[in-house]
């Protein structure tokens, strides 16, 4: 394959549903789009309606030029753009010889009408970014969220040795481990769902001027701000030539932070499976070593995160340097707000590979079983916290003494509780302990997965 990224080679199949959002075509179709529909809200205005009216045959060919908007029509424009060195300019061009060509050259001289490039293109990627965003990545980030769910709640008895500083800690669940990053990645979605998309539709340095010397009782803030939320955006009314991005740059950190608690699950995961917490499944003709035979790794795991690493170094990035730009306007930035669709690609693809990571694993309920029997020594928690309830100042010290650096088994745990001065019905309770069942409320805490 000729692809110089992996996106575009060896992951194609996996991302190409982002095509119709970030490729070159579907930038210049959204930019068709914006255009027409400018046009369109142009001619409906009372000011136009009367010198250029608009025939429902004309306005039903307008619409199919970005709804049929095909591979043709793409390469058309890039042969004009080869002329003009000028993206923009040369859908402009590509509309005005549509409209030739059904003979409304009349309407030619509206289309872009006071505009500049920027105001294109600043609504062509807040569009592509919010849709791309609806249609594609919150529906893959709930199947994600789903799955993780279902296991959750699958293992949400299995009583499980925490670690803490890699070393035996307070006994917990699996599922209670789990439904943390259900709990962290929900909030992250509504995060995503809320963020408002900002865009401007101000001319070449956000005042109208150009409008407003060719039609001077013209409310061109209104037409703006009435034209961009029929669009589903929100009007940025204060700009330069620019619409500063700070909303893109917000949706891009909030995929930051979804991705580093997925990143965060990823590695939990990978040491779940290294501990043999869970099994993954064996799949006929699948190889997971050139040398070990006898190796199933947790690749999607390590996929995931590898690509969710990459994703982020973009998304952080953008968040930054989209919201830079020198006085009014500099075109560094053009190149750059190209790139978006890298750490959307990135992220598709890891959240596909932590689903069919997901769907591999078999809970290794005996395992956890087995570590969790191996370490009485996190009872010592229980027995200094009842020493201290029971008014004893140096509780914490004694069990220490007796428990740092010394592990306990079950005989040892019972003899060191047995020689305590406590009450009989405290020494009871802590006699009853097991390390599968100091679980303090992790039902309570579980009780609405």
């Amino acid at each position: 394959m000729s692809g110089i990224s992996p996106i575009d080679g060896r992951y194609k199949k996996a991302v190409s549903e982002l095509d119709a959002f970030f490729s070159e075509q579907a930038l210049m179709r959204y930019r068709v789009l914006v255009e027409i529909k400018y046009l369109i809200a142009l001619l409906n205005h009372k000011s136009f309606q009367a010198v250029k009216p608009l025939r429902k045959k004309d306005f039903i060919f307008l619409c199919g030029l970005y709804e049929d908007f095909s591979p043709r029509d793409f390469n058309q424009i890039k042969r004009i753009e080869s002329k003009t060195k000028h993206d923009v300019n040369a859908v402009v061009e590509f509309i005005s010889q549509k409209l030739i060509s059904i003979g409304r050259s009349d309407l030619c001289p509206l289309v872009h009408f006071g505009l500049t490039s920027e105001d294109i293109n600043n609504i062509s990627y807040s569009l592509m970014t919010k849709d791309a965003t609806k249609k594609i990545m919150l529906p893959n980030i709930k199947t994600v969220l789903k799955e993780l769910k279902k296991l959750a709640k699958k293992t949400s008895g299995i009583a499980l040795l925490s670690l803490t500083h890699g070393q035996p800690a307070t006994t917990t669940t699996l599922g209670k481990e789990l439904a943390v990053f259900v709990s962290r990645s929900e909030k992250q979605i509504t995060h995503i769902q809320k963020v408002s998309f900002l865009a401007k539709l101000s001319g070449a340095t956000g005042t109208y001027a150009a409008h407003s010397v060719a039609f001077p009782k013209f409310s061109w803030s209104a037409f703006s701000k009435k034209f961009i939320k029929s669009l589903g955006l929100e009007q940025n009314p204060i700009t330069t030539q620019i619409e500063p991005g700070d909303s893109l740059a917000e949706l891009f950190h909030c995929y930051v932070r979804l991705n580093n608690v997925l990143m965060d699950f990823s590695v939990d995961m990978w040491l779940y499976i290294s501990r043999n917490i869970f099994l993954q499944k064996n799949n006929s003709g699948e190889v997971g070593s050139s040398t070990m035979p006898h190796k199933i790794n947790p690749i999607f795991f390590e996929n995931a995160e590898g690509n969710l690493d990459v994703a982020n170094n973009n998304f952080t990035f953008l968040a930054s340097r989209i919201t830079k730009s020198r006085m009014q306007r500099d075109l560094s930035g053009s190149t750059v707000f190209r790139n978006i669709g890298v750490g959307f690609a990135h992220s598709l693809l890891s959240y596909k590979n932590l689903v069919n990571g997901i769907s591999r694993l078999a809970q290794n309920k005996k395992r956890a079983e087995e570590e969790l029997g191996g370490n009485w020594s996190i009872l010592a928690e229980a027995v200094q916290t009842v020493l201290r309830k029971s008014g004893d100042a140096s509780a914490y010290n004694r069990i220490k003494k007796l428990t740092r650096g010394r592990p306990l088994n079950q005989k040892t745990y019972i003899k060191m509780v047995n020689e305590l001065d406590l009450d009989k019905k405290e020494k009871a309770v802590l006699l009853s302990l097991t390390p599968s069942s100091y679980l303090g409320e992790v039902a309570k805490i579980l009780e609405n997965l």
